[in-house]
């Protein structure tokens, strides 16, 4: 059942599948979106631009079939004026093709985001599978789209007798109307009935929209396993990065011994804790501590210390508070200065007897540390 439920996709897709599938050019569309934005754009130009339209048409016709008796004769002419004419008629034509093919180029904005995919336009032979496309000729997908195609139809044709039905008295007092009243009338009624389809058409993109934003997200959902390869990739695998952790610790270790040699001091428990001080200062505000264990790891300083000739000193309280609150590189605590003073004044007065200039120093015992910095007593 575990292995079933990890080949289904029930997850949700993630960013790195969705980027993915932008790059190679799948994002969500919808053609009734476009249709509805084009036939918008030509709508509202022809509301706003009719007038200033209908009159160069009107200019452009008139200076087409006007014509001299001299130009009638020599075709080279008309050539001239047809072709000067199909200018005028292109740029009459231009603003509103510029309308809609905005509308085309902003439609993939409107609900999926611009992507240049180069790839999509390379050669792919399964897209021309005839297999494939039978199977998606009777795929669910192909019976939605059947469905979504009859309604739009019964929509539309529903819009379309609801104007004829509301103009019919319009439609038919043409007949009676002069030629430029009823160019008039017709183009208000031709209007109202380009806004009313746009108003369907918006219908059927607004429930387009959503489910083919539902079906794109459908289509990327990825199964358990694909989620756990991508975290593998994205961060790496658990048990190479546990290997690279227990390196890393390692290096730190070597790093941390190398620096007992230099110490003034080790502090111990003398069993459980060992913590390693120095202190110059010249270069110094206060003592740092260069090396710190529990264990295995205090008992190799103790044994490294005593190897390099460093003092080492029982002092289970202080050694316990510069484990706790102190990390390698870190200065002492303000609160520990004079507990640690008094090591150092016993490490100085060592390091003067030992060429024999001075009487043997007695190593200081029951060192006291301030109330809350020893984790052993707290407990």
């Amino acid at each position: 059942m575990a292995e079933d439920s990890d080949l289904e996709r029930t997850e949700p897709a993630s960013a790195r599948r969705i980027e993915k599938a932008r790059a190679e050019g799948q994002v969500p569309q919808s053609r009734e979106l476009m249709a509805f934005l084009i036939m918008a754009a030509a709508v509202g130009g022809f509301w706003v631009l009719g007038g200033w339209l209908a009159g160069h048409a009107g200019s452009i016709m008139r200076h087409g079939l006007s014509f001299s008796r001299e130009a009638a004769l020599h075709p080279e002419t008309l050539g001239a004026s047809f072709a000067a004419l199909s200018w005028e008629g292109l740029l009459l034509a231009a603003p509103m093709f510029l309308l809609t093919v905005a509308a085309a180029i902003a439609t993939p904005f409107a609900i999926g985001g611009w992507v240049f995919a180069p790839q999509v336009l390379t050669v792919n032979f399964t897209r021309i599978d005839p297999v494939k496309g039978f199977g998606r000729m009777f795929s669910w997908y192909s019976v939605g789209e059947l469905v979504k195609a009859v309604l739009k139809a019964l929509l539309i044709g529903g819009v379309i007798y609801w104007v004829v039905h509301h103009q019919q008295d319009d439609l038919f007092a043409l007949i009676g109307q002069p030629v430029d009243i009823a160019l008039g009338s017709f183009g208000r009624t031709l209007v109202f009935a380009a806004t009313a389809l746009v108003a369907g058409v918006a219908v059927i993109a607004a429930i387009d929209v959503p489910f083919q934003l539902w079906r794109y997200y459908q289509g990327l959902r990825m199964t358990r396993e694909e989620l756990r390869e991508e975290m593998k990739e994205l961060e790496g695998d658990p048990q190479l990065k546990a290997r690279i952790r227990s390196q890393q610790r390692e290096i730190a270790r070597r790093r941390m011994m190398a620096e007992v040699p230099k110490a003034d001091v080790v502090v111990t428990n003398p069993t459980h804790f060992a913590v390693a001080l120095k202190y110059d200062s010249e270069q110094m505000g206060a003592p740092q501590v260069v090396a710190k264990g529990m264990n295995l790891i205090a008992e190799k300083i103790r044994d490294l210390a005593r190897e390099h000739g460093v003092p080492v000193l029982e002092a289970p309280p202080l050694a316990r508070a510069l484990h706790r609150h102190t990390e390698v590189g870190d200065q002492i605590p303000a609160a520990l200065y004079t507990a640690v003073a008094e090591v150092l004044a016993y490490v100085y007065q060592l390091n003067q007897y030992l060429p024999g200039r001075g009487l043997p120093p007695v190593a200081p015992h029951d060192i006291a540390v301030p109330a809350g910095m020893d984790p052993g007593m707290a407990a």
